[in-house]
């Protein structure tokens, strides 16, 4: 039977080589193009991207020999060693390293997968498989819509990606919506909790918005958002701009509006 982690490490394996086969298409120019992500660049959000792959390949490796993760020093290094390559270096390097480390979590047996802890450097403890591949896939699938956006409005993210960080959010990341969530750009007098229904995949959740952001049980009745599992991503990462909203994305109730969603959940 394939586990969370199962799917998390397939969907961060079609997340790059759907990405990749962008990345080869793309001239000097597109790399230099603005990017979703307001202050970056194309080439830019694939250096964070591969910065990124670099550190946690290395907290991968640590964890597998019994060793300690590398420090704050090394990630420092990392990003300036990133920052400091041309728009077309970070791009090719972005393919090798983001390689490298989606084949080291395909690489994992099915006992690893299970009970491998591994520590990165911004959480408490060290997490399971699924939670460390899933927080690269929400990296993954998040910047990766930031690159395509960039050439097509109507990009999306993938139905299966976006299904594994649907459960993902609601199971071992449900801490990130205290993260991406911000409480006091609502307006108290809204206070509720909204049943939320996805689409390809379906799901139903409850999200209750009030002094904190987070999961709930699913209320009866209440205000209903109802859209994509791709949306539901993309509203949660700061991501479903009105212009790159779709039109089957509906807010039903007296409560709350898409607006005031957006406004809660800006992106980090």
């Amino acid at each position: 039977m394939s586990t969370l982690a199962d799917r998390t490490i397939a969907a961060l394996r079609a997340t790059h080589d759907g990405l990749a086969a962008f990345v080869r298409g793309l001239d000097a120019a597109d790399l230099t193009r603005p990017s979703a992500c307001s202050e970056w660049t194309v080439a830019q959000v694939l250096s964070h991207l591969g910065s990124g792959a670099e550190i946690g390949l290395a907290a991968l490796r640590a964890a597998l020999g019994g060793q300690d993760a590398p420090g704050q020093d090394f990630n420092h290094e990392v990003w300036d060693r990133w920052n400091a390559k041309d728009p077309e270096g970070q791009a090719k390097d972005f393919l090798v390293v983001d390689a490298e480390i989606v084949s080291a979590f395909e690489g994992l047996d099915a006992g690893a997968r299970e009970r491998l802890r591994v520590k990165l450097s911004f959480l408490p403890a060290p997490g399971d498989v699924a939670l460390v591949a899933g927080m690269r896939l929400n990296e993954a699938a998040l910047h990766s819509w930031d690159v395509m956006v960039a050439f097509d409005p109507a990009a999306t993210v993938a139905p299966d990606t976006s299904g594994v960080l649907t459960d993902l959010y609601s199971g071992p990341l449900d801490f990130m919506i205290g993260f991406m969530g911000r409480p006091d750009a609502l307006d108290p007098r809204l206070a509720t909790t909204l049943r939320v229904e996805t689409r390809d995949p379906e799901r139903v959740l409850g999200l209750t918005l009030g002094e904190t952001v987070g999961f709930s049980e699913v209320p009866e009745p209440a205000d209903i958002l109802s859209l994509p599992a791709e949306a539901w991503v993309r509203l949660l990462g700061g991501r479903l701009a009105p212009e790159h909203t779709p039109p089957s994305v509906t807010v039903t109730g007296d409560g709350v509006t898409l607006d005031d969603l957006r406004r809660v959940f800006p992106g980090i």
